[in-house]
């Protein structure tokens, strides 16, 4: 039951410092090292989790490895894994609110969105990989008659993983899940400033009679621990949400090691087109102002470019940032709280600064832009909206990762694809018009992953999430997610 009272006792319970988990065990690092994990609702220390080396990491890739060799996970039967990935999505659901109120206290998500986008999410993509599975099959070439030709899929072995703090149990399980239900092993680390939630889904895991070594968490700095990953011969392919310069850094420990298979998912700048002809242009408004402000704008699909049609621009503008004013900022544990805290105070800076920026630049600041909550000692900003933004702007081309959007009036469709296009990302759109054939229009011109039509967000884990251009390659969900994971083997075999 999901009620204030028990998330008021949970946010005080205390959290035992936490190791690495390497072979179905939590253990200190083999230096000691350990850094303080500090919540973002008030600034206080939560506890402690381990620092990891270059040692450490070998050890849990060795684990890994060791355990995909016994083959009692990459051999067992497909229905099999299938058995404990259902025990998995039951125990996640079984201690949701628990999942959830540690991952608020880490990161700072409003519960109400975290309960549904963290364990919710998680839970699914358990379930969809568990039934997935023993469906996927391989291939019968249509070869002449004397030769048979059969395709095997097989897993790679030993997959690395990196993940960001925004949402860590969901694009954890995008990455985990898939990769587990083809056989594979998997290391991966978290965030420094998101551990918690994705070591107590490896408790979870061994709970539900995940072999040991087959899934390890190792908590570490990107620095140390990331490049560590990267750079190890023995990682077959390595998944990663984040940064694009991090991103860039993981090709180049590919090259430098073992060419291991990267697929990244660097963020977005993404545009949300509002046409004259909107179907509902007071809904337009209201999801424009949360797919942005959701989570403060910590959303890598986040639409933080508003592009709208001139002869309703101004007053559309007006409507988005009057929306704005009254969204809810505050304590992410009150179930009432529409957009919680600012992961870091380090995050918290560099989004302010982007504010500074867009100022000195022109860009017309039309609400928020400022810290608030500052007594708490947490992390919180005003949602932000500017206006007159115009495409050469900073503010148009760099990814915020906070709660600004950037309004951007436009004259026609052309100029609209145009202005979509003109950036480096590639992640996600949205267009909204009740002309049908405009929308397949835009959806074939604009240079996305993702185009929503009259609506922003919500697509299931039934279909892929990837990037265009610089925001990455490969694709997370649905069933093209299990390419990454999978080998393909021909067997050719001559019947002579």
């Amino acid at each position: 039951m999901t009620d204030q009272a028990t998330i008021d006792r949970l946010r005080t319970e205390e959290i035992a410092s936490q190791g690495l988990f390497i072979g179905g065990k939590q253990q200190a690092a083999e230096a000691g090292g350990t850094f303080d994990v500090i919540s973002p609702i008030d600034g206080s220390r939560l506890t402690t989790v381990a620092d990891a080396g270059a040692s450490d990491v070998d050890r849990a890739v060795r684990s890994a490895r060791k355990a995909f060799d016994k083959g009692a996970w990459s051999r067992a039967a497909p229905t099999e894994r299938k058995k404990v990935m259902h025990r998995i999505a039951n125990l996640i659901e079984k201690h949701a609110l628990e999942l959830a109120v540690l991952g608020v206290r880490d990161n700072g998500t409003e519960i109400a969105m975290a309960l549904k986008a963290e364990p919710g999410s998680c839970a699914d993509t358990f379930r969809y990989y568990a039934e997935a599975i023993d469906k996927v099959c391989g291939e019968i070439a249509p070869t002449v008659e004397n030769v048979l030709g059969l395709v095997h899929r097989e897993p790679v072995g030993v997959v690395g993983a990196i993940v960001p703090w925004n949402f860590p149990l969901m694009i954890g399980a995008w990455k985990v899940a898939p990769a587990l239900a083809a056989g594979n092993s998997v290391v991966l680390k978290p965030a420094e400033t998101a551990s918690l939630t994705l070591l107590r889904l490896a408790e979870l895991c061994a709970e539900a009679g995940l072999p040991e070594g087959v899934f390890n968490v190792v908590t570490g700095r990107g620095a140390v621990a990331g490049e560590a990953l990267g750079l190890h011969m023995d990682v077959d392919v390595l998944a990663f949400t984040g940064s694009g310069g991090v991103g860039r850094r993981l090709l180049e420990y590919s090259a430098r090691s073992n060419l291991k298979r990267v697929y990244l998912e660097l963020g977005g700048k993404s545009p949300n087109i509002v046409f004259a002809d909107a179907p509902d242009l007071d809904r337009a408004a209201r999801v424009a102002a949360f797919g942005i402000f959701r989570n403060s704008g910590q959303v890598c699909v986040a639409g933080s470019r508003l592009l709208v049609e001139h002869s309703i621009h101004e007053a559309f503008a007006e409507r988005v940032a009057a929306i704005a004013t009254k969204i809810k900022v505050g304590d992410p544990l009150d179930m009432a709280t529409e957009a919680g805290a600012i992961n870091s105070a380090e995050q918290l800076t560099k989004t302010l600064s982007h504010v500074d920026r867009a100022v000195s630049e022109g860009a017309r600041l039309k609400t928020g832009g400022e810290r608030i909550l500052e007594e708490t000692g947490g992390f919180y900003m005003t949602p932000t909206v500017f206006d007159a933004v115009s495409p050469d702007m900073t503010l148009a081309c760099e990814e915020v990762f906070g709660p600004v959007l950037a309004v951007m009036p436009f004259n026609d469709e052309a100029e609209a694809i145009r202005i979509a296009n003109a950036t480096t990302y590639g992640l996600a759109s949205a267009v909204w018009t009740a002309n049908l054939s405009r929308a397949h229009r835009m959806v074939r011109e604009i240079r996305a992953g993702v185009v929503h039509v009259n609506t922003y967000g919500g697509a299931d884990v039934t279909v892929p999430l990837g990037g265009v251009k610089q925001s990455g390659n490969g694709h997370d969900k649905s069933l093209h997610a299990l390419d990454k994971y999978t080998d393909l083997k021909t067997a050719w075999i001559s019947l002579s």
